[in-house]
């Protein structure tokens, strides 16, 4: 006979009502009428080339949508991802990529300490298993979504990546991942606008160097 222990019984329990309320958020997620996807803007953004490599800033503007906000709140973790790709530019074939980065965002609410856990790792969290993370905290959603939103100098390529002799430019992609959300949420997203967060925009690299 296999006796269960208490504790085994009420982590068994905790899960079993984290997954119904995964699948009651996905059922609720088929049942959205249809809408547009959600407005995102990319502004200010700024590549510059310095003796060390290509940096970019940029600032992300959008609204978190409620369905969003609400899983997050219910302990369902977010992912957003950044991506710059610098091209060179190539008359007789496509752009050749030069070089490609990204930006890993997991954003969490951590319900004893009432307090938001932002992630932040080169790779998808899935393929990195948590090994090279940095990691702030922040006592409200909007501080954490202002630092998910904003892109600060951030490097995108060294400088032997850049041919002076060539034209660059720089494709920079923001968006909400939700193929790293919990498979309930991933049936539920689909066709669904809220869950839609993405933009992209495209800007020639000078080639003066940035003191």
């Amino acid at each position: 006979m296999v006796t269960t222990t208490d504790s085994s019984t009420r982590f068994w329990a905790n899960v079993r009502h984290r997954l119904a309320a995964w699948l009651v958020c996905a059922l609720c997620l088929l049942a959205l009428p249809a809408r547009a996807d959600v407005p995102v803007e990319i502004n200010g953004m700024r590549v510059e080339r310095t003796e060390e490599g290509v940096y970019l800033s940029a600032a992300v503007k959008f609204d978190l949508p409620p369905v969003v906000e609400d899983a997050l709140v219910k302990g369902v973790a977010m992912y957003f991802v950044a991506e710059a790709e610098l091209l060179r530019d190539r008359w007789y074939w496509t752009d050749r990529r030069m070089a490609l980065r990204a930006r890993h965002m997991r954003l969490s609410f951590q319900p004893l300490t009432r307090r938001w856990r932002l992630q932040v790792a080169p790779v998808a969290f899935s393929n990195s298993g948590l090994g090279v993370t940095l990691a702030q905290n922040f006592d409200t959603l909007d501080e954490a979504m202002s630092a998910i939103k904003r892109i600060s100098r951030w490097k995108i390529a060294d400088a032997t990546d850049v041919d002076p002799e060539a034209r660059h430019n720089v494709d920079f992609r923001f968006r909400l991942d939700v193929s790293q959300l919990p498979r309930p949420f991933q049936i539920g997203a689909v066709g669904q606008p809220d869950w839609r967060i993405a933009a992209t925009r495209n800007q020639r690299l000078s080639m003066e160097i940035a003191p």
